[in-house]
């Protein structure tokens, strides 16, 4: 089993498994490893020509109710969304920065390596989390293969969406495209720690160090640096929690890890895509696996408690 999947969200204190029954226990300990668990059924998605609820459609039903929605209390000011169930969208700007940590950063491992990366052109990226509220919409509009993913008794609605794949998140930014007319997509692996750290150059956007005050991560676990120990909540918060970086977002620390377009492995040349890389960390990560450089893997078709996604699309 890699390295890379054997540490995501790992947790192994005497103190976190008396809380868990037996089941939970042997299941937290499949889901420390990504690359381990039986990959998911591939299941078809409707072709866009027979689905039978438009654009049009999932307003007046949203409207009407019927499809929940994520009120946004602290929208951006330049946020914008193309329907009325889609995921609330910031632009950031163009820019460079240096992707990857600097060999003295605490907890870093050697595939974070430094380099330079400039992004050309502004583009529009999700300010929470997609959330279950969303998710379902797409199901109710008849996309996302018809998933209806396991909250695991944490509740829907505002909640950042759990146990979906890189392949799930594919099916979705494609229904997303399909009824808005934009070319959404997940954030590559360069955009997503361009806009975590939003022009910062420390472990985290909040600085040296971070709290649960901050961010849903494993706060009984070790601090980070001059930090101090914390909460741990033990499920997802609800999207837009905690506040927002510089530019806008939200959750970009903990919470959920989330699914980037990019596949691990692309780097070595060999064409083979072992997994598809996560970033950022979840609710049971240490403060460590939470950092803006942190990178980890898991297989296209895993769905489990710890990961969700983001997307992104074009400027308009």
């Amino acid at each position: 089993m890699s390295r890379h999947a054997t540490r995501i969200d790992a947790r192994g204190s005497s103190a976190y498994a008396m809380m868990l029954t037996t089941a939970a226990v042997a299941l937290a300990l499949v889901l420390a490893g990504c690359s381990g668990v039986a990959p998911t059924p591939a299941l078809e998605e409707p072709a866009p020509s027979v689905r039978d609820t438009s654009s049009a459609t999932i307003a007046d039903a949203t409207a009407a109710g019927s499809i929940a929605t994520d009120d946004d209390p602290d929208t951006p000011a330049s946020g914008f969304r193309d329907c009325a169930a889609c995921p609330e969208l910031v632009v950031v700007p163009a820019g460079s920065y240096l992707m990857g940590s600097p060999p003295a950063e605490a907890g870093r491992y050697a595939d974070e390596e430094q380099r330079m990366v400039t992004l050309a052109a502004p583009f529009a990226v999700g300010v929470y989390e997609v959330t279950f509220a969303q998710w379902d919409a797409c199901v109710a509009g008849g996309g996302c293969r018809g998933h209806r993913p396991d909250d695991g008794g944490w509740g829907r609605g505002r909640r950042p969406v759990i146990n979906v794949s890189w392949e799930d998140a594919q099916a979705y930014v494609r229904w997303l495209s399909h009824e808005t007319g934009a070319a959404y997509r997940l954030l590559t692996e360069a955009e997503w720690e361009y806009v975590t750290r939003a022009g910062t150059t420390t472990p985290f956007h909040t600085g040296a160090t971070i709290s649960t005050d901050q961010a849903n991560y494993d706060g009984l676990s070790p601090p980070y640096g001059s930090g101090g120990r914390g909460t741990y909540r033990g499920q997802t918060s609800a999207a837009g929690s905690f506040a927002p970086n510089a530019f806008g977002l939200h959750d970009v620390h903990g919470n959920v890890a989330e699914l980037v377009e990019d596949c691990y492995d692309a780097a070595s040349g060999a064409g083979i895509c072992r997994g598809r890389v996560v970033r950022g960390g979840s609710w049971a990560s240490r403060p460590e696996l939470v950092r803006s450089a942190y990178r980890g893997w898991c297989a296209a078709t895993l769905r489990n408690h710890l990961n969700g996604f983001r997307v992104a699309r074009d400027a308009p």
